[in-house]
Parts: structure tokens; sequence; C-alpha cells
């Protein structure tokens, strides 16, 4: 079977042209839905292995696809990824353009609400990835950063480690688990039952710390029912994060 040498090259170069037009557009569309949508997986890395998964899958799938096209699909995006690779380490604001920057989403034990809004992240989400890390109780973290991959990176206050305590012989006391009891200004009425406390301690314990509910942008008790918060009028300030 003859091969048609200039319209498998036509063929070719349509396929490259496809392929720098199409990257552009995925990866803005990918920044605009936020580092959700790529779990763990830096956001380039992810790009690319969709776009060689759907690549290799057409051409199995499909017959009537050129394999030879395929094979140049598969080159080109390898060698965008050489690319890339090479200019994020040569030119630090092509990265910071192209990837999510580090987010300091706590702070001192409370929430840094901007932080928040920034990565458009639930609250049960960070809760739920402190659990995951062992942490039952926001007053324990000094600092918490959410990752360009979507993973979160905590770090307990000192007197909180067990290993700096233990290493000075004392023990730490626990304060146990800590449960939400205000969720963005609203007051978790269930968990307030569960703990066999009434709305009115609560307000009680905001009058005297001078707060109204709508201050309190989070707020959780433990065992010993001590009432931890992070107040909206009134954030730490948390130091800058770099890749």
């Amino acid at each position: 079977m003859d091969i048609n040498w200039m319209e498998t090259g036509k063929d070719g170069l349509l396929v490259v042209g496809r392929i720098f037009t199409i990257y552009p557009l995925l990866l803005f569309m990918t920044l605009f839905m936020g580092r959700r949508s790529i779990g763990e997986l830096p956001i380039y890395d992810f790009l690319i292995i969709l776009s060689l998964g759907s690549v290799v899958g057409a051409d199995i799938a499909d017959p009537k696809i050129e394999h030879l096209h395929t094979a140049i699909a598969i080159i080109v995006i390898a060698l965008m990824q050489k690319l890339y690779a090479i200019a994020l380490v040569k030119f630090r604001r092509f990265g910071k353009l192209v990837s999510f920057e580090p987010i300091v989403v706590i702070k001192d034990g409370m929430f840094m609400i901007n932080g928040i809004k920034k990565v458009r992240y639930p609250i049960d989400n960070i809760l739920q990835m402190l659990r995951e890390d062992g942490i039952f109780d926001i007053a324990e973290v000094d600092i918490a950063v959410l990752e360009a991959n979507g993973k979160l990176t905590a770090y307990k206050k000192a007197e909180k480690s067990p290993v700096t305590r233990s290493d000075m012989g004392v023990i730490a006391p626990t304060s146990g688990i800590a449960y939400p009891v205000i969720l963005e200004g609203r007051m978790q009425k269930k968990t307030l039952n569960k703990l066999n406390m009434s709305e009115d301690w609560l307000a009680q314990q905001l009058h005297s710390m001078q707060l109204q509910l709508s201050d309190v942008f989070f707020a959780t008790v433990n065992d010993k029912l001590e009432l931890h918060i992070t107040n909206k009028n009134s954030q730490p300030v948390a130091p800058p994060v770099f890749h």
C-alpha cells in the first residue's frame, strides 16, 4: 500500500497545530476550575496524563485513526512536557502564572478567612484533612498550608507536639476532640444537642467575649467545655508561602 507522504505530512502538522492550540485552553480552564479538580497531581502533569490517556485510548478504540498521527501526538506532548519543566526551573514568574501558589488557611489556631475564600474549600474539607493528619482540634494548629497539589500541610503548636514535650520529660495534657458548634456564623444546633449544651450557654460565652454570633466565622468546643473561636474581625498575620 503506497503512502502519500505529502498528505501524511499535512495531517501530521494538523495534529501538531491542534496540540499547541488546545493546551492553552485546557490550562486556562483547569486553573479556572481550581486546585480541587486536579487532586494531588501538579496541574500540568494532570493535563499530560489526561491527554496521553485520551490519545492512546482513541488510537486503540478507533482503527480509523492513523497510527502515525498518534505517534506524532505522543512525541509532541512529551516534548511540551520537557519544555514546560525547563521553563519552570528557569523562569519563576512563568511558574506562578501556570500553577497554584500555596495558601495559608490556618494560623495560630484560627481559620484565615481570606485564604479559605481564595481556595474555595469548604471548612468541612479542611477539617477532614486535619483529621487525616491526626488533628481533631484546630486550636492545636500553629500553621496549615494548602499546597499547590491540593494537600494540606499542618504544623502543630510546640506545646501540642508530643515529641517536644516528651523530650522535656513533661506529659502534655490533652483537651480531647473539639466539635464545631459555629460554622460561618451559624450555630450548629444538632451538635449542641448531642453535647448536651444549650444555645443560651453558647450565647453567654460569646457575650462574655464581647462577640456577636455574626462576628464568628468558626468555633469549636472540646471535652473541657473550652470554646475556641475564629473571629471574622480579628485575623492573625500569615507569612507568605512560596513554591
